[in-house]
């Protein structure tokens, strides 16, 4: 009769893990809608300012740099919830300074940099984009040890990483397409009130979204005990050697990530004089994310995060070398869109196509990495989600410093540099993500009847 009468409970229990995993998979998604914003408008700043191509990319990801370890510490403060509250009501700025800059300050000119101009109209997108970084920024931290607490760690874990990573991806997918059907043909006139109607629509999903996870009822593991569990602590994710070496490794991911499909874009745009091209073909890379990032999230319960890892570094490296070494006269068609045409088939050079290939590489790493990062970390967990969210930076350091080698040699030359990032990565997966720091304590306190629920 006891276990009888508890059922509705365990029902209404088992329902809420759904629906945090849904408000999860959801907030996955504004991550990459937001983020991938930064690249494709990038093409209309360096029609003005050839340095500024990854610059407001550059912004967005330096923002991990300063806010990473603070959201890790506000997550643990005022919980999953309030945190993701935070972020809709961050992002929202952000959106509309970048609204604001291409109506506000167009001819006001603030300073020089190699005898170009620099208007004020510009500043104000860099701030927006550093604002729209910290809103980011605290999503991840939000979804990525939340997923990974509500899937048990472990493969099951990485699971449901790469699941919500799926969604991360058909974000990403159509952003760069909208945002290059907005912009069409790039021109002098190219201006960013070209792509308003798109800020507006994603002020509007921040608006959404914060008054659907208002409604959602969110656990907050993390927020119980969290004083007795910080006196206890004798060390620090900074200990353990598997997990440095993956900090290092999420650095070099996001660079690796954002630079493929990032310096692409550009390479098109030269190439074709299509922003609306160059960003259909650039979709395509997203598009195989999420194909990569499903059938991830299908096969991550039976093979190991680090299996994984291994293979999609491997692969990744000869797809690049190929492209690099692919004479640009070759060409291929691809589908894409033009504003002449519409959505199609387009020809363009065939080494982008090894490129676009990468996107099923980079899909699996992210979860892949994080989850081997965390492994045997128990109580440093959270403490580590933070750490892991102030290196995605390297999504802004790295594709700048293969822009500025792409300006100094070519676009080419500059994807030796993903190779290299790509030749960590495999390392990491081969030998740097063993746990050798075992003799470390990271016992939890026994959890409570509802956090076993979710574990």
């Amino acid at each position: 009769m006891e276990k009888s009468t508890n059922l509705p409970e365990a029902q209404q229990r088992h329902k809420g893990h759904v629906v945090a995993i849904v408000a999860m998979f959801f907030l996955f998604a504004m991550i990459s809608f937001v983020t991938n914003l930064a690249a494709p408008i990038g093409t209309i700043w360096k029609n003005n300012y050839d340095w500024s191509g990854m610059l407001g990319n550059m912004m967005n990801f330096l923002a991990y740099l300063f806010m990473g370890i603070p959201a890790g510490n506000l997550l643990v403060k005022i919980g999953y919830k309030r945190t993701a509250q935070w972020a809709m009501a961050v992002g929202l700025a952000g959106l509309v300074l970048q609204w604001l800059s291409g109506i506000v300050g167009v001819e006001t000119g603030v300073f020089t940099v190699s005898g170009q101009t620099v208007t004020l109209n510009f500043l104000i997108y860099l701030l927006g984009a550093f604002v729209c970084g910290f809103s980011v920024c605290m999503l991840n931290t939000v979804v990525n040890p939340m997923l990974n607490m509500l899937g048990g760690g472990g493969n099951k874990g990485n699971q449901l990483v790469q699941a919500g990573g799926s969604l991360n991806s058909l974000a990403g997918t159509l952003t760069p397409l909208f945002v290059g059907m907005l912009i069409g043909e790039v021109s002098p006139e190219t201006t960013i009130s070209m792509v308003s109607p798109l800020l507006f629509i994603a002020m509007g999903v921040f608006v959404v979204a914060f008054l659907v996870i208002s409604a959602v009822k969110i656990p907050e593991p993390h927020m119980r005990g969290s004083n007795e569990v910080k006196k206890k602590m004798s060390h620090s994710p900074w200990n353990f050697r598997h997990t440095v070496l993956g900090v290092i490794g999420i650095f070099l991911y996001v660079g690796i990530e954002v630079g493929i499909p990032g310096m692409l874009i550009f390479y098109l745009t030269d190439a074709t004089g299509s922003a609306a091209v160059a960003g259909g073909v650039a979709a395509v890379y997203w598009l195989l994310m999420l194909v990569g990032r499903t059938v991830s999230s299908v096969i991550s319960g039976k093979i190991s995060s680090r299996a994984q890892l291994i293979a999609v570094s491997a692969t990744a490296i000869i797809l690049v070398v190929i492209g690099i070494m692919l004479p640009s006269h070759i060409g291929i068609n691809m589908p894409s869109y033009s504003v002449e045409s519409g959505f199609g088939m387009v020809e363009v050079p065939a080494k982008a196509l090894l490129f676009v290939l990468c996107g099923l590489c980079t899909s699996v790493m992210w979860g892949g990495i994080f989850n081997l990062a965390v492994e045997g970390l128990g109580k440093y967990t959270a403490q580590a989600s933070g750490i892991f969210m102030m290196m995605v930076v390297g999504g802004g350091v790295m594709p700048l410093i293969q822009n500025w080698i792409a300006e100094k040699t070519t676009y080419m030359a500059s994807y030796w540099l993903v190779v290299a990032m790509l030749a960590y990565l495999l390392f990491y997966g081969i030998k740097g993500c063993r746990n050798v720091n075992k003799d470390i304590p990271v016992e939890e306190e026994v959890p409570n009847e509802a956090e076993q629920d979710y574990l």
